[in-house]
């Protein structure tokens, strides 16, 4: 792997750690439930992307299933969680 492709994977790891941090931000101050259930669906769609990113950095390909089924999982939870809020009417401000 060239020396530029590293430092472009480690500046993509940088940028989604530093993206990580805001959307935490998020998170802690949504002022609706439903601000805080897009925040954690994008914090673990940026985790799938880190995973992602140093499974190429480190030539590991096992690690791509294990980014493809959290990335399930949390699609399928945000879906439940955002049927629920829509049933319940929780989601409404």
């Amino acid at each position: 792997m060239s020396g530029w492709f590293e430092g472009l994977l480690h500046g993509v790891l940088t940028a989604l750690g530093v993206s990580s941090l805001l959307t935490l931000c998020r998170l802690i101050l949504g002022p609706t439930l439903p601000d805080r259930v897009v925040a954690l669906d994008l914090i673990s769609l940026q985790l799938v992307g880190s995973i992602a990113v140093y499974a190429v950095l480190t030539r590991e390909p096992g690690l791509l299933n294990v980014a493809l089924v959290l990335a399930i999982i949390s699609s399928l939870g945000t879906i439940a969680i955002s049927r629920y809020l829509f049933h319940s009417g929780k989601g409404e401000p």
